[in-house]
């Protein structure tokens, strides 16, 4: 164990002085060989210094995945997610992860246009989205441009319709992003940590128990009290529990 303790302390010395780039060499190649805990700590020691990606989130689901470590890997797989919402990988490795978590809970039908626009949304990033908004404008501009001055007929209504057709994708692209982008600005769910936790009925110790959760079970935030945040579940079932039983995504 003191071996193993004195390691971790000169991989965190190390971590600190090297960049992030070197940093996440020597933590994939600490993972190819199987030492997956001190690849973790590594990984975390490149988010410490502010740089995140999609990727080194994904990496350090997958190195807290293999230490056992589920709750950890819900938690990165689901931040990672946030970065790049239609990743198939890293949907399905959090799939692998979420049958470690007791809570089996059925989550309430979600109207199907809703459902639509949520899938829509996460084909792409926010950026990507802003992207596409732009360049959908400027197409837009050019045949608005092209509706004005030409004076062919057949040019002025293709000009119109086309410049109509892509100042609706515009729009849209437009929302999309501003969706994608209030996910990671309101960051209004987390992971249980807590092995049990019993969910209250008000913001209060003595408030009446309404039922229990287990740790990896994520949950949506609706309002904080103080030290007390109200959650919801996918059934639906709200309740009370206190900040230190969680980790915000």
């Amino acid at each position: 164990m003191k071996l193993i303790n004195t390691f971790l302390i000169l991989l965190f010395a190390f971590s600190s002085i090297a960049s992030p780039a070197d940093s996440l060499k020597r933590a994939n190649e600490l993972y190819a060989e199987s030492e997956f805990q001190a690849a973790a700590l590594l990984y975390e020691s490149i988010l410490d210094q502010n740089y995140e990606s999609a990727a080194l989130y994904y990496n350090l689901g997958n190195a807290y995945y293999k230490s056992g470590e589920y709750t950890l890997s819900i938690l990165n797989y689901e931040r990672a997610l946030l970065l790049d919402p239609n990743n198939e990988s890293i949907q399905f490795n959090l799939q692998l992860a979420n049958q470690f978590v007791i809570d089996n809970i059925e989550p309430l039908p979600t109207p199907f246009f809703i459902k639509w626009i949520q899938n829509l949304a996460n084909l792409q990033s926010a950026d990507n989205w802003s992207i596409f908004s732009i360049v959908a404008f400027l197409v837009m501009l050019a045949f608005a441009l092209v509706f004005l001055f030409s004076r062919t007929l057949v040019f002025k209504k293709t000009g119109f319709i086309l410049a109509i057709i892509f100042l609706i994708l515009s729009s849209t692209s437009l929302m999309l992003a501003r969706k994608q982008h209030q996910k990671l600005i309101e960051r209004n769910h987390a992971i249980i940590f807590t092995p049990t936790v019993t969910v209250k009925s008000s913001p209060d110790v003595g408030g009446t128990d309404l039922f229990v959760i287990h740790e990896g079970l994520k949950v949506e935030i609706k309002q904080q009290i103080n030290i007390w945040l109200e959650i919801r579940l996918e059934d639906g079932n709200t309740g009370w529990v206190q900040q230190g039983v969680l980790e915000i995504i």
